[in-house]
């Protein structure tokens, strides 16, 4: 990096219903689009920010986190946090804005990420809620729910629990460190923590998890997904709505 440019880390919130998602679409209509289109404005210039990963059209993010390199001498980062809020969508924020070691990287330096889901199981769906939860009203059982979630931590094959992006990852192996099952009345919230995760892995752990508590699917069909190698996979993908990116670790 020359002397005249500095590096910043943004952590971002948005709410995903009017996007394509984070990653950049040809018509624009993604997160990434609008914070570059921020940048341009603000700067004269075009400015590449690069994402620690993808979000699905319709998922939300509590902090993402990117980065991007913009000339040293024209704002300071707290300066350039209100200039791209000024020109974002009120669906989209800058919650952060500092200045990142040169090294950085917003997606080769993340360790892993953490996503929240959040479910509402009550007989009737809060309007508020449409768009920002799944409406599941029938009876679950948490302790059931609680020992799948068991079953699935660890490291294990999760070719079972992935959708096909049209390029197969290089390795399907990945390492759920945690599954948090919390209940707060009618709202249930699901916490993954893990080292990462594959195309909708966490969308088809929750659909999944959420058939074996309903008492539609054994518990032990878990185990034929994960030993699997993807044969069988998995269907019961949870709707785009409810899943927030939480929080990508370093």
């Amino acid at each position: 990096m020359s002397n005249g440019v500095q590096r910043l880390k943004l952590v971002l919130a948005y709410d995903g219903r009017p996007f394509r998602g984070w990653q950049s679409q040809a018509g624009g209509d993604a997160v990434q689009d609008r914070v570059e289109q921020a940048f341009l404005r603000v700067g004269g210039q075009r400015v590449v920010v690069h994402g620690s990963g993808r979000t699905d059209a319709g998922v939300h993010a509590l902090a993402q986190v990117a980065h991007a390199e913009v000339p040293r001498d024209f704002l300071p980062p707290a300066k350039w946090q209100a200039a791209l809020n000024a020109h974002l969508p009120p669906e989209i924020r800058v919650l952060r804005c500092t200045r990142a070691g040169a090294d950085f990287h917003a997606r080769f330096q993340a360790r892993g990420k953490s996503y929240l889901y959040r479910i509402h199981v009550g007989p009737v769906f809060p309007p508020l809620e449409i768009g920002r939860a799944w409406h599941v009203p029938g009876p679950l059982d948490l302790d059931v729910l609680r020992d799948c979630a068991l079953r699935l931590t660890g490291t294990h094959e999760f070719a079972g629990f992935a959708a096909n992006r049209g390029q197969p990852p290089t390795s399907t192996v990945r390492t759920l460190r945690e599954i948090r099952v919390t209940r707060r009345g009618p709202l249930l919230i699901l916490g993954f923590t893990g080292d990462g995760f594959l195309y909708k892995m966490v969308r088809l752990l929750t659909g999944t998890l959420l058939r074996c508590a309903s008492g539609r699917m054994p518990p032990a069909a878990l185990d034929e997904f994960l030993a699997g190698g993807g044969h069988p996979k998995t269907h019961f993908q949870a709707p785009a709505a409810g899943l927030y990116l939480a929080r990508v670790l370093y």
